[in-house]
């Protein structure tokens, strides 16, 4: 039924103007044309990220927003850190940690969080 099918990520915050400077300042992502009252969309690869505003945000403790950047993991996590983002580690993962990069099998991975909380999360795959 939906596998062929497009999906984006929609990710709530409590604090708009605070996210809008976060995902376009600092992770560089392009508002995608004109943005609705609370929404902002965002363009990143094929996909889409929507973020809104929500008064009753409670971030998950899973990913709510995945990239694959192939071999750039080490390099976004550079750029991220030189902007201030504190990268997450997750020693139960089981995977080797340095500086917040994490490394098991071929697979290389970053965690970090928006200014709401939610789970950022870049890979390898």
């Amino acid at each position: 039924m939906l596998k062929d099918k497009t999906s984006s990520a929609i990710v709530a915050v409590d604090d708009l103007e605070r996210a809008r400077d976060f995902y376009t300042d600092t992770l560089g992502l392009e508002l995608d044309g004109d943005d609705m009252d609370g929404v902002l969309s965002y363009k990143t690869g094929d996909t889409f990220l929507v973020v809104y505003q929500s008064g009753g945000v409670r971030p998950g403790t899973g990913n709510a927003v995945a990239w694959s950047a192939g071999d750039d993991v080490e390099a976004i996590a550079e750029a991220l850190r030189a902007k201030g983002v504190t990268l997450e580690e997750y020693p139960d993962l089981g995977m080797d940690i340095d500086r917040g990069v994490h490394k098991a099998d071929g697979f290389t991975g970053i965690w970090f969080k928006d200014p709401s909380g939610n789970i950022l999360h870049v890979n390898s795959m």
